[in-house]
Parts: C-alpha cells; sequence; structure tokens
C-alpha cells in the first residue's frame, strides 16, 4: 500500500485551517472538512460558516471549532494578526462570493483553497488572478477529480505518447437531479446554484460543465483554440441553462464533444472521458473510478485497476489502499488536499515542493469561468463558433 503523505509531512505541525462558508445545512462545506482530515495534515481552528453571526456560531459549536466569525473579513484581518492564526482557508461558499472572499486571505498571505469555479463571472476572474499572482500565497482549486489515481494513471500516460498523437477527445457529464424544478420547493442547494446572482449566469455549464472541461485539459495537456455551445433550460420558469452541447477545437488539430446535463433522466454522477490517438484510446467513467480502459490500435482492449500491476508512479502515489477496495469522491478530495498540505508545508519550511506536487490552480480557475463565458456566448449567437477571452 502506497502511502500518500510522506513521512516529513506526517512529523510536521497541522496546517491550521479556517472555513469560509459550509455552515449547517451545506453540503460541500463538510465534503471539504472531511478531505482536510484524511490524511490528518489539517486541524480546522477558525469559521465564518454563514454570514449570520448566530449561524455561523451554531455552526462552529456543532464542529468543535474555538473560534467563530461573522464576517469574512473581519476573520481575514484577525486570524492574520494571530501568531496561532490560521495558514489556510477553504472557501466553500456560494460562486459569487469566492472573489471577494480570496481576495480578503490572499492580501494577507493566507493560503486559499477554493471550490470551484473559480468566480461567477469573467471580469471577477480576471481580477482574482491578478491578486493571487501578486500575492505570496498558495492558490487551490478543488477540482477533485484530477486527484482520481486513475485519472492521474490516463494523464501519464497520454503526455508520454503512449496514445499517440491526440485526434479525439469526448467528455461529458451527466446528472438528473435537477430535472423538476426542486429550486421552487425550497431546495437550497438547488437554489442557489439556478440563480445568476449566486451561480454566475452559466448553470450546468458552470457547475459541472467546468469540470468536464478541466478533466479534458488535465489527462489530454490539450489547449482549446475555440468551441461553439448550444445550451438549453429545458425546465420551465428556470433561470439559467440545465444542458449543454459543445464542440471543441483544439490546438494542434485535434477535436472534441463536451456534453453537460443535470436532467438527463437516471443520470446519477455520470462524469465520462475518452481520449483517442493515432495509437491507442482510454476510457474513464467516475461511477467506476478504480479502473481505466486502455484500447490499443489492433490489439484487444484491457483494463488497468487502481493499486493494480500495470499502474505507474503517479498513480500510486495517490492510493491508499490495496486493488480492489474502492477509492472515489472523497479520496479525490483528500488527494487535492494532500497535494496543497504538501506544498504548504514545503513553503512553510521555505523548500520547494516535490515536481510531482500537481493541482490545479489559478489558472485552471480562469480558464474554467473563460470557457462558462465562451459557451454562453457562443450559444446566443446560435451556437457560432468562440475562442476564451482569457
Amino acid at each position: 500500500m502506497t502511502q500518500t503523505v510522506s513521512a516529513q509531512a506526517r512529523r510536521a505541525p497541522r496546517i491550521r485551517l479556517g472555513m469560509v462558508g459550509g455552515g449547517q445545512g451545506a453540503f460541500i462545506g463538510g465534503v471539504h472538512r472531511i478531505a482536510a482530515r484524511i490524511d490528518d495534515q489539517y486541524e480546522l481552528v477558525a469559521g465564518c460558516f454563514s454570514s449570520t453571526p448566530g449561524k455561523s456560531t451554531a455552526s462552529a459549536a456543532e464542529l468543535g471549532v474555538g473560534r467563530a466569525y461573522g464576517d469574512f473579513a473581519q476573520m481575514a484581518m484577525r486570524e492574520a494578526r494571530r501568531k496561532d492564526g490560521i495558514e489556510a482557508v477553504a472557501i466553500v461558499t456560494p460562486n459569487h462570493l469566492h472573489a471577494p472572499v480570496a481576495r480578503e486571505f490572499l492580501k494577507r498571505g493566507i493560503h486559499v483553497i477554493c471550490d470551484k469555479p473559480l468566480t461567477a463571472t469573467l471580469p471577477e476572474a480576471r481580477k482574482l488572478a491578478k491578486a493571487a499572482r501578486g500575492s505570496d500565497a498558495l492558490f487551490v482549486l478543488t477540482h477533485n477529480y484530477t486527484g482520481y489515481p486513475m485519472v492521474r494513471q490516463a494523464r501519464a500516460m497520454t503526455l508520454a505518447g503512449e496514445l499517440g498523437e491526440i485526434r479525439l477527445v469526448q467528455v461529458e457529464y451527466a446528472q438528473d437531479w435537477l430535472a423538476e424544478p426542486i429550486e421552487q420547493a425550497g431546495n437550497k442547494q438547488a437554489g442557489w446554484r439556478t440563480d445568476p446572482a449566486q451561480s454566475g449566469a452559466g448553470g450546468a455549464i458552470g457547475d459541472i460543465g467546468t469540470h468536464a472541461f478541466n478533466l479534458a485539459g488535465f489527462v489530454t495537456g490539450l489547449e482549446l483554440e475555440a468551441l461553439a455551445a448550444d445550451l438549453q433550460s429545458f425546465v420551465p420558469g428556470r433561470a439559467v441553462d440545465d444542458n449543454g452541447h459543445v464542440l471543441l477545437r483544439y490546438q494542434g488539430g485535434a477535436r472534441g464533444m463536451l456534453w453537460c446535463s443535470q436532467v438527463a433522466s437516471g443520470c446519477e454522477n455520470a462524469l465520462r472521458l475518452r481520449v483517442y490517438g493515432t495509437r491507442a484510446g482510454i476510457e474513464w467513467a467516475q461511477e467506476e473510478p478504480n479502473y481505466l480502459w486502455v484500447a490499443p490500435l489492433g490489439r484487444p482492449r484491457y483494463r488497468l485497476s487502481r493499486g493494480g500491476s500495470g499502474t505507474g508512479a503517479e498513480a500510486a502515489r495517490l492510493t491508499r489502499i490495496p486493488a480492489g477496495h474502492p477509492e472515489g469522491y472523497l479520496e479525490g478530495f483528500a488527494n487535492i488536499y494532500a497535494e496543497a498540505a504538501r506544498a504548504i508545508l514545503a513553503r512553510r519550511a521555505g523548500a520547494v515542493p516535490d515536481p510531482a506536487v500537481t493541482f490545479p490552480g489559478i489558472r485552471e480557475g480562469l480558464e474554467g469561468v473563460a470557457f462558462v463565458d465562451a459557451c454562453l456566448r457562443s450559444s446566443r449567437r446560435n451556437g457560432a463558433w468562440v475562442a476564451l477571452a482569457l
């Protein structure tokens, strides 16, 4: 079994972590807290869990967190002044708050671990990217699917040229949880995700389409040249898209197709990637995350298993348990937190992280928001080809 955190990292004091958002009734905050604790590298010591001070205090009490704040700017200022103040903050708010919260902590040198997408709008994303690049702090974006071991295996094989020259990329992310207007019945998660004021103008394309776009780019290393998008809102009265079809033109000549939907009846969390080159193709599906299918041209198709024979160091360094014992969503998140911990602990020691340390950052975040912006522009122009406006 491969350990995910080095002996040096295990001996180091835990990283003092804060959290903004993620209070009572929030889903993603709990996911981040679990992920941060799996490798025992973080200690949650402070939080602004809600914009309502009473709710933030109550959430902190439930979580056993000693310092609760009702205002994120106040939290950033006070924590930066403390000798035992937080070293990193997890931002798990609705999208429209990512930028203002992140800026408050970045300007005080506090590392940021932010849920995706980076921001709700492209102008905000550009300003935040500038702030992050001008800060001494690290910026980590939790595109958690890049933390799956077999995704790392797929990336290593693709970048090593085992597939040959990449010709085709197909990626899809299909769900059905918004097939009915549950936001009108008071569902909290659906409410903010379908409200343009909180989520941004993109609905499914911003919520899960960005995951699909990021996954395709992470595995292939391809840069997008242009896209043509057709977005729909199938549920009557919904203010954002709930389905999207996108054609992709990559630099170098590769072509791709991306489909994202939150109204695909019968689909739970069907994220799937297929990449085809001149020598071989690969296929990975999130609902069976421990396997990677490889199809060499002219030879039988075969399956690689997480932790099994035939996989390389890139997958092994993120593998916790032996083959046949499933790892998935929480462990993928935990791997991003573990990679961030390696970088933070290296920064704490005045050292450079191991070159193998990989996590999405501000560049990937900016590209994701630019992708949403381009899809919206293209769809409004009846599917015209447009470039990302980075």
